[in-house]
């Protein structure tokens, strides 16, 4: 991928770690494989992409690094202990890799949105996502549009003060 992007544009810029899953099941009830895929997406793929694309941002000395997390890394979520475990360590990633580049021009932030339409929440019950709007003090939950200048914030030179940061667009459901 990274060879792909530097063959045809020479630079890579800006990274947004974005991949993610979702699957659900008390503790006791979760399998290996569960954890293991869900661990491996968000952790193992913000790790290997964060270090592929470094290795051209040392050399262009300039980049941006953007991980999106989750507000629920703060809050917890019964029977997404795996989501939640994974997200907040990529919060942690974020600080412990701020504090290696800093000084490169190169810097690193975080995105914790909370409840956002996406194809995750697309197949939950409407039950469970008005639940979900009435824990939520601004009593929606968040469109994509609401979400993206968060990531186009941090990207641009706007953003340059924000170093090993983790912004949280969640409508108010957690304040970090």
């Amino acid at each position: 991928m990274v060879q792909s992007v530097t063959d045809q544009y020479k630079r890579i810029d800006i990274l947004v770690n974005n991949a993610g899953i979702a699957t659900s099941a008390p503790i006791h009830e979760m399998t290996d494989e569960m954890w293991d895929e869900l661990i491996s997406i968000h952790l193992n793929g913000t790790f290997y992409a964060t270090r592929e694309c470094l290795k051209v941002m040392y050399e262009q000395e300039y980049g941006r690094i953007i991980n999106t997390a989750s507000q629920l890394a703060y809050k917890g979520s019964a029977g997404f202990s795996h989501y939640t475990a994974a997200k907040g360590a990529i919060i942690s990633f974020t600080r412990s890799l701020s504090l290696e580049i800093g000084k490169m021009n190169i810097r690193a932030n975080c995105v914790a949105p909370g409840a956002t339409m996406t194809r995750m929440l697309s197949e939950v019950p409407t039950e469970i996502l008005d639940g979900i709007k009435a824990s939520i003090p601004k009593g929606t939950i968040a469109n994509i549009e609401e979400i993206v200048p968060a990531y186009v914030f941090l990207a641009s030179e706007d953003g340059d003060h924000f170093v090993g940061q983790t912004i949280s667009p969640n409508g108010g459901d957690h304040f970090l």
